[in-house]
């Protein structure tokens, strides 16, 4: 596949948290997507049950829409499923320290 010389240069300053954060932001799109394909709602449901426009959905499935927790949370909760999942923290025993 060819590529354009001008965008492969301008990909490579592009910080890294960016980057991660374009590829989370477009994978919780896919994710909003893939629920509400799988529950046979539309873009006009969805929004619906959100109590937002169409317009504010559709830029929401864009992936370029920086969501606030508050709307993910309340996404999570209209649909009734995770849209991100957050791999548990996992318990240190640390060992006690005894005061003399």
């Amino acid at each position: 596949m060819k590529t354009n010389p001008i965008l492969d240069e301008i990909r490579q300053t592009i910080p890294p948290e960016m980057k991660l954060r374009m590829e989370i932001s477009v994978a919780i799109a896919n994710r909003i997507y893939d629920i509400l394909h799988e529950k046979g709602l539309s873009q006009k449901d969805f929004a619906r049950m959100m109590g937002k426009t169409e317009t504010e959905v559709s830029r929401w499935l864009s992936g370029t829409h920086n969501m606030t927790m508050a709307t993910i949370c309340k996404i999570s909760s209209v649909l009734g499923e995770d849209i991100i999942c957050v791999k548990p923290r996992v318990k240190v025993k640390i060992p006690e320290r005894r005061i003399s």
